[in-house]
């Protein structure tokens, strides 16, 4: 029997016309660079209409007025969140300050015209401002861990939960990507997502506790999180990345760690690109990957997933948490909801679908779920942890 919840912040949001019927807009950005530091420097614009990416999209200098313009067009009505670089996000925009600025936003329902001006930006600022804010039961296993499928090397942290030393328990075990954001503000780029404190607090309170394996992006994030080539980012590596967690990293956290390693006890977890390759993982490894967190998935990016959930969904039988803001814009949550749906439809998995119409598409936002995504995905394993010896 299916079993589908659905639980969503927002009602009346129908989705009767196909994508193609919308009207067209454009923006047009017009941005003053007031930062003299940096006066000629290019400026870029990162948002969700070009995946984030703080390089791709330059805007062209106009020396009558002293303004950097750009127009994007052929936009549809939605909701398109950015924030403006110098070509990184270690360069990206801030307040006079050196604190980070929250995404901008436009809901486009017609022709619009973005004026702002930049105060400084973030590189300007001494990085040894940021504290670092990992917990005592966080670690780093290694700082250059082998990825044999991908010939590459990265740094792999570890939660263990309070106690952890002083016992022979074993616990299931969350993978999660881009560990950089999880536990330390410190390593962070965009904020942290503070899986540390806020399961040092929940595990007091559940008992449910559990192992977190961070494995840190790299320069090929994009395609390593994503399962199929594009012909805009080039090939995806996805399956080679999934390769290396099934067949190299969990064979050596469960061999070195006390673990409970059935599917039924291993989670795997992120956002965006990372929710992306988290819910490939599960769909293509269900024996291997029972439980699954699936915040802001780049669907967009794999419209294939929706093919491969039809024809091999029927596989999945754990339980799997989506979410989405509802300010990533209208075609992010609407992929979304078209995975759910045929998930809940095609597979006996139980399938938790929240939507946040205050959501973003940023670590705030993902921070604020994971509580939820945590007890819900644990909600049945109190009988899991297993004691030897005790």
């Amino acid at each position: 029997m299916n079993k589908l919840i659905q639980r969503s912040l927002y009602t009346g949001l129908l989705f009767l016309i196909s994508s193609f019927t919308f009207a067209q807009h454009y923006i047009n950005f017009n941005v003053k660079n007031t930062d003299p530091k940096h006066f000629k420097d290019s400026v870029f614009v990162a948002g969700n209409f070009n995946n984030w990416s703080p390089d791709k999209t330059p805007l062209t200098f106009s020396a009558s007025d002293n303004t950097w313009k750009l127009q994007l067009h052929n936009l549809k009505d939605d909701v398109y969140q950015f924030k403006f670089t110098r070509g990184s996000w270690n360069s990206v925009e801030a307040t006079v300050n050196g604190i980070d600025v929250t995404n901008h936003s436009i809901t486009l329902s017609s022709d619009t015209i973005f004026n702002y001006s930049i105060a400084a930006w973030k590189d300007d600022f001494a990085t040894t401002a940021k504290q670092h804010t990992a917990s005592s039961n966080v670690s780093v296993i290694d700082t250059a861990f082998y990825m044999p499928q991908l010939d590459r090397k990265r740094r792999i942290w570890i939660y263990l939960p309070a106690g952890y030393s002083d016992s022979k328990k074993h616990y299931p075990v969350m993978y999660m990507h881009d560990g950089q954001n999880l536990f330390d503000e410190f390593t962070s780029g965009f904020g942290e997502w503070g899986v540390d404190e806020c399961l040092d607090s929940l595990q007091q309170q559940t008992k449910n506790a559990c192992i977190v394996v961070g494995i840190d992006n790299g320069p090929k994030r994009l395609n390593e999180y994503s399962p199929y080539d594009n012909d805009r980012f080039g090939k995806g590596e996805g399956k080679e990345y999934v390769n290396f967690l099934v067949k190299t990293l969990k064979p050596f956290i469960d061999k070195h760690y006390r673990t409970i390693s059935s599917a039924q006890n291993t989670i795997i977890a992120g956002s965006s690109m990372g929710g992306l390759i988290s819910y490939y993982a599960a769909i293509v490894y269900p024996d291997v990957f029972g439980k699954a967190g699936i915040f802001s998935p780049s669907f967009w990016i794999a419209p294939q997933m929706l093919q491969l959930t039809d024809s091999i969904g029927k596989n999945l039988k754990g339980k799997y948490f989506f979410y989405i803001g509802e300010k990533e814009g209208e075609k992010e949550v609407q992929d979304m909801k078209d995975i759910t749906d045929k998930l809940g439809e095609v597979s006996d998995g139980l399938v938790y679908s929240q939507t946040d119409p205050d959501g973003s598409h940023n670590e705030q936002a993902w921070r604020k779920w994971f509580a939820q995504f945590y007890k819900w995905i644990m909600s049945d394993w109190t009988n899991y942890i297993i004691k030897q010896g005790d």
